[in-house]
């Protein structure tokens, strides 16, 4: 379910922050205009059998397609693994899709588009109530404290952080509750080492060159699925008893 879900997910990164429509035209080479038949659009697979070209012009095939299928049907997977047989699976699934396809659109355009956030908000505002009805208090309590966290790092920093990290950030806290800390520490911590490694190799010029914080986020995003109340727990017993 994963790779059906990330070939869709290529077609939303391509596709929402050029502002075309997902669903027309059909898929097609972006070479020689020929639209895809189904049998050449199996995740993962029909990439194997035409050998990475287009049956019709053999011009290559971006890898950027098999990746998101198969990163995924990875996340996918040890998501439910890990969190089999949470009914929460029914937010922290779709949320991971989010993170997938906010990772490329930021990596490729530097652009979180607004309606993936809002479809993520919307689709929460019917799921959350029906899956995690105790947990309201929290997790409205969580998306208002990163969304308010990251918008006073925007304020102070506007050339490092923009407002679509901004609304995502409050949107991962509404899907995770209070597992958004430790993603929001592992975005920038994370986020921090890129940027000092990217300095070290390429000096000051490297100052200039704008980082994506969306990739990060979405890091720090699927720590927090897999175990950002785990982590929470530990640092509280270990730190705070």
């Amino acid at each position: 379910m994963g790779a059906c879900v990330g070939s869709f997910l290529n077609v939303v990164a391509y596709r929402l922050p050029r502002r075309e429509s997902l669903l027309r035209p059909r898929s097609r080479c972006p070479a020689c205009g020929t639209p895809i038949a189904a049998y050449d659009n199996v995740p993962l697979v029909s990439f194997l059998v035409l050998r990475g070209r287009c049956r019709h012009c053999g011009v290559a095939i971006s890898r950027r397609y098999p990746t998101v299928e198969g990163l995924s049907a990875v996340v996918f997977a040890a998501v439910t693994a890990a969190r089999w047989p949470d009914a929460r699976l029914a937010l922290w699934l779709p949320l991971s899709a989010l993170l997938i396809a906010v990772a490329v659109s930021d990596l490729e355009r530097r652009i979180i588009p607004n309606r993936l956030v809002l479809a993520a908000l919307a689709y929460l505002v019917i799921a959350a109530p029906l899956v995690a009805r105790s947990d309201l208090v929290e997790l409205a309590a969580a998306g208002a404290g990163a969304f308010l966290a990251l918008f006073v790092v925007a304020l102070a920093y506007p050339a490092g952080m923009g407002m679509g990290d901004v609304k995502l950030a409050g949107v991962l806290g509404l899907y995770l509750g209070v597992g958004v800390i430790p993603a929001l520490f592992v975005a920038f911590l994370v986020g921090a080492v890129v940027g000092i490694a990217l300095i070290a190799r390429e000096g000051r010029g490297a100052r200039k060159r704008g980082v994506p914080f969306g990739p990060f986020l979405a890091l720090g995003a699927l720590v927090g699925i897999l175990a950002g109340p785990e982590l929470v727990d530990l640092y509280v017993d270990r730190f705070l008893s």
